[in-house]
């Protein structure tokens, strides 16, 4: 009897050392008044208590994380419950903002992450690595292609990535109608999320303010933590991040508890408010009124002594069949202002075309304006109207073409302005850090996207006839967008385009163009050298290196019958990079630039050969076609490549039936800079 007591008394206080070692982790804070938080970037405890993680500056991320770390024993031990209050408020003059995270992280320095898209929890090089270890719960407010995002306003659950393994759209389940009611994330209202985890799952919930914590999450997901947290030790907080989109970003209160029954809750009456954020109308008192009639008059006065010469200043010209195109006609005046009268400060880039400046309109924003002299007529009519319906199709991977403004002896064409620049500054230019292989597939899977709209979903087919990386724009993002359309051309679906002039850049014109004219196929020849440029980081033809170097179609040909097609990649390529994305993006380059035209795949194959959703045809170095390359010879003038790239062109405006043989040869700068 003695020893059974004695063996119960031992057993009790074995369990007493189990529970103490595993003591419960909770705090509240109605408020962050006297929170003792760790914060960097941006993120600071303001003087009414609010924790804000972004103050309205683009480009910023901000971090705060509860100092202590939560530590586990194991998966089946592993249970929490959180319940936080947030704010996100637009900036007035921005159409929205990126969202906000809370966080599960192995540590609490995450200084190395990017802000706009990545939520200040990643960059291009840790997206996606194992070795992150790192859980978020994100509210997202912008739309991102490249992580697959369901819309601009959804919840998803993050595992080291921001491909989120489960998202849907905010909302909330209410218990009077029975079913899920959306909520608008970027409202500056105050949203309530529970985060709850335990038997290796994970649910999310939200509510407005006043709403009691729904009987039914929003998203529930099974995750094992212990294979992210192989440590058994956790960091707990919030992310936020701006880009060129931006909103303020504020945490209201915060409650955790490592034991979900004894969470405490939240007392609403003692959080602080949301700052406003609304623009102020400031109504004029009578006095400014006064002020502002007298100043109108001395300006009207001003105005009419120089009304003369402005007007010779600003003349444009305007004919009878234009009135159709009156929309996409600028004013002279307008681009004159938006330059600050093309002052060479505003100047991006110069070439054989002309000079292109950039510009800000009230209505549109920033804008690139290209100015290109012109003295004939001929066809003049037919390229406003084609530049026209160019600006009608809507792609996301196209730089918007907005319209037109002529003037005397120059055409001056608009387009949206792209602030990252072209493709071939990060390619070639040693001011520019080299991109990953990651963002080169990306950018090349968006011109892709952009040429096969082109070519079969426009309700016209599209040649743009000019592909190349310097014709290839980076938005905000550093999105690869299709720019430079001034040589493009329009012909009906199963129709002949009939195009007669031999039109493009060295190294990038099939060599059908010289007798057939252009078509999709050409477009295709263009696109798999630009793809050969971008992977090897080596423009087309390089007159400068060794003669079986010159010419790379044949290099990278001449790579694969040596059993390395591999080494043909660009030396300088950063972070991680897939030998099989590698091979199979040059494979699809030698078949694009097939000499035999028939032999060409269409964009709409090549777009599912790199989203591997088509295998790639049976080829070899050794196929019919592949890996051949001859200087484009047109009549009996040959165009030998040279150092710089040259375009050929009987005229900027060529009509399709134009018949002229005598040919110049402009050196040409395409796009924002080069």
């Amino acid at each position: 009897m003695a020893q059974g007591m004695h063996l119960i008394w031992m057993i009790f206080c074995f369990h007493l050392i189990c529970i103490s070692s595993q003591q419960e982790t909770g705090f509240i804070y109605n408020g962050f008044g006297q929170a003792d938080l760790y914060t960097d970037g941006v993120a600071k405890i303001l003087p009414n208590r609010l924790l804000q993680l972004t103050d309205g500056t683009g480009q910023k991320m901000g971090h705060a994380f509860f100092k202590k770390p939560f530590e586990f024993n194991s998966s089946e031990s592993l249970s929490f419950s959180t319940h936080f209050v947030c704010a996100l408020a637009p900036k007035p003059g921005f159409i929205g903002g990126h969202g906000i995270a809370f966080v599960l992280s192995a540590s609490m320095d995450l200084t190395q992450a990017d802000a706009t898209q990545f939520l200040g929890l990643f960059n291009i090089s840790t997206q996606g690595s194992p070795s992150s270890h790192l859980v978020a719960v994100e509210l997202d407010t912008a739309l991102s292609a490249e992580f697959d995002d369901i819309d601009a306003n959804h919840v998803g659950i993050d595992v080291n990535s921001l491909m989120s393994i489960a998202s849907t759209p905010a909302a909330y389940f209410s218990e009077i109608e029975g079913k899920n009611k959306s909520i608008k994330l970027l409202s500056g209202e105050p949203i309530q999320v529970w985060v709850d985890y335990g038997g290796s799952v994970l649910n999310v919930s939200l509510a407005p303010l006043k709403i009691q914590k729904p009987s039914q999450p929003l998203l529930s997901r099974s995750i094992n933590l212990s294979e992210t947290f192989p440590d058994k030790k956790l960091f707990i907080g919030f992310s936020g991040a701006t880009g060129t989109l931006i909103s303020y970003q504020y945490i209201l209160g915060w409650s955790f508890s490592s034991n979900r029954v004894s969470l405490q809750a939240l007392d609403v009456t003692k959080l602080p408010g949301v700052p406003s954020h609304r623009a102020k109308n400031k109504r004029p008192t009578e006095l400014l009124i006064v002020l502002l009639i007298s100043l109108a008059v001395i300006v009207f006065l001003a105005l009419g002594a120089a009304y003369v010469y402005r007007r010779r200043k600003f003349a444009e010209v305007k004919e009878e069949w234009e009135k159709e195109y009156g929309p996409h006609r600028f004013s002279y005046k307008a681009l004159y202002n938006a330059t600050n009268g093309f002052h060479k400060d505003r100047l991006l880039g110069k070439g054989g075309f002309g000079e292109v400046y950039k510009g800000t309109l009230p209505s549109n924003g920033q804008i690139a304006v290209k100015r290109v002299s012109h003295d004939a007529e001929e066809g003049m009519k037919q390229f406003v109207a084609e530049i026209v319906s160019m600006g009608n199709l809507k792609h996301k991977n196209m730089v918007p073409l907005l319209g037109y403004c002529r003037r005397k002896g120059e055409l001056l064409l608009v387009s949206e302005y792209m602030p990252n620049g072209s493709l071939d500054q990060y390619l070639f230019h040693q001011g520019k850090p080299p991109f990953s292989w990651r963002r080169r597939l990306i950018i090349i899977k968006d011109i892709a996207s952009a040429l096969n709209y082109m070519h079969t979903g426009a309700p016209q087919v599209v040649l743009h006839r000019d592909i190349k990386a310097s014709n290839v724009m980076l938005d905000a993002e550093f999105n690869g967008r299709l720019g430079d359309f001034g040589m493009a051309r329009f012909h009906d679906h199963g129709a002949d385009p009939a195009t007669t002039v031999a039109v493009g850049t060295i190294g990038y014109m099939a060599p059908e163009l010289a007798t057939m004219g252009a078509c999709t196929a050409t477009d295709v020849y263009g696109f798999g050298a630009f793809l050969l440029e971008v992977t090897c980081g080596r423009r087309p033809v390089e007159p400068g290196l060794p003669a079986d170097r010159q010419y790379l179609v044949l290099w990278v040909c001449q790579c694969w019958k040596m059993a390395s097609l591999l080494g043909a990649r660009d030396p300088r390529l950063q972070g991680e990079i897939s030998a099989e994305e590698v091979e199979m993006v040059l494979k699809i380059g030698l078949l694009c630039t097939n000499a035999v035209q028939e032999l060409r795949p269409s964009m709409e194959e090549v777009v599912q050969y790199l989203n591997e959703s088509l295998k790639l045809p049976d080829i070899s170095p050794n196929s019919p076609g592949i890996g051949s390359f001859t200087p484009l010879i047109i009549g009996s003038n040959s165009f030998p490549a040279s150092p710089t790239t040259k375009t050929l062109s009987a005229s900027f405006y060529s009509s399709s039936s134009a018949t002229d043989s005598t040919f110049v040869t402009h050196s040409i700068i395409h796009g924002h800079g080069r």
